[in-house]
């Protein structure tokens, strides 16, 4: 059989490892050293703005970090986006709040402000204002900026930005990762450039990034080993920031490849009928593609039939994302849609998109799409 073709898998040049190299030799191998310092001024430099930059263990982590700056606590509510992965949910669980889900409008698949305004006014009856608000790039696309600052501003309730998989990807000129009170990124090993694991959190000033810090070093006190409030473990290793950095020497590269392979499933899809390619609905948005996706509307065959191709031809495909909402430990909570996120889950699928992709692999993903035409 051929060699498996992943959806997204980590992409490295290893023959320049310096910042490895250097590491290792000077033996900064702890959640402290000089490339934890340098990996959070490098990307702080991609940003611009005057964020500051927290590196962390996880995308999860800094959620629950941003969370935490905001004072969320026991019994708050706040309202998060369905259409996502639960690492977007737990942190709230973690606080112990209550998560209030919002479904996805048509055009990026991201938070409806349509909904969103609707469970704001609903929980402004009962006088149960949410603490924050959620909002996702999911796979990479823009959310509707515009309308959901709009929004935020008007009640006075913060948005967290997670833009996990959105790095490099830019709304109206202005990229993602830049538009929450707080804001995330994740480094996950599918995700465009990675650290293993890892994350950051952006936050908009350096009072905000100290505490980060402070709270994701088990809020360590002055003395030996004196606390004053709980703390965790959430920095990340001087080894994953070497990682990182040299990772992203190749960041502009890989974002344009993953671009270029847009283009190339466009090519794909225009003789394949009833399959609908996900696009950039708008030309101020500018989608990194970090996964090419597929919604199936066709009467002889459905998502499935296309995932149990794939994977007979050893090629790694999934499902959109089942909404939060469904989930057997989140159904108990309030939902505001119109089951846009349960048809895209129903329909959907997810495509082979890193960055090294071949011509080859190309060839095999067609081959599979040619049985449906």
């Amino acid at each position: 059989m051929s060699s498996k073709i992943w959806l997204s898998k980590p992409h490295f040049n290893t023959t320049n490892l310096d910042f490895l190299k250097e590491t290792f030799n000077s033996n900064w191998i702890s959640t402290t050293g000089p490339n934890i310092d340098e990996f959070e001024k490098s990307i702080e430099n991609i940003l611009g703005n005057d964020l500051k930059v927290v590196a962390l263990n996880s995308g999860t982590s800094a959620i629950h970090l941003a969370l935490k700056l905001l004072n969320v606590g026991i019994g708050d509510e706040v309202i998060c986006q369905t259409f996502t992965f639960c690492a977007t949910v737990n942190p709230i669980l973690y606080c112990g709040a209550i998560p209030i889900f919002i479904d996805s409008e048509k055009d990026t698949w991201n938070m409806c402000p349509v909904y969103l305004e609707k469970a704001i006014q609903n929980r402004l009856k009962v006088n149960k204002k949410p603490k924050a608000i959620i909002v996702v790039d999911s796979y990479g696309m823009p959310a509707k900026w515009d309308e959901l600052l709009e929004i935020s501003k008007k009640y006075n309730i913060p948005i967290i930005e997670d833009s996990a998989e959105a790095l490099g990807a830019f709304y109206k000129n202005k990229m993602c990762g830049t538009f929450g009170k707080y804001s995330i990124f994740s480094f996950n090993g599918n995700k465009i450039i990675t650290t293993s694991a890892g994350g950051v959190l952006i936050c908009n000033n350096t009072k905000d990034k100290a505490k980060a810090i402070h709270l994701a070093t088990q809020a360590k006190g002055i003395g030996h080993f004196q606390y004053n409030e709980i703390g965790y473990n959430y920095r990340m290793s001087n080894v994953l920031a070497a990682l990182g950095l040299e990772q992203l020497k190749s960041l502009k590269e890989k974002i344009k490849q993953r671009r270029l392979n847009h283009i190339r499933y466009k090519s794909i899809m225009s003789s394949v009928g009833g399959v609908a390619l996900k696009e950039e609905f708008d030309e101020k948005i500018v989608s990194n593609f970090w996964l090419n996706c597929i919604v199936v509307n066709n009467s002889k065959f459905s998502n499935i039939d296309f995932l149990n191709a794939f994977t007979e031809n050893n090629i790694d495909v999934r499902t959109l994302w089942y909404p939060l909402h469904m989930q057997s430990y989140l159904k108990k909570y309030l939902f505001f849609g119109d089951r846009v996120a349960e048809v895209l889950f129903r329909k959907g699928l997810c495509l082979p998109s890193s960055s090294s992709l071949t011509e080859k692999d190309f060839l095999r993903i067609e081959k599979v799409f040619n049985l449906f035409k």
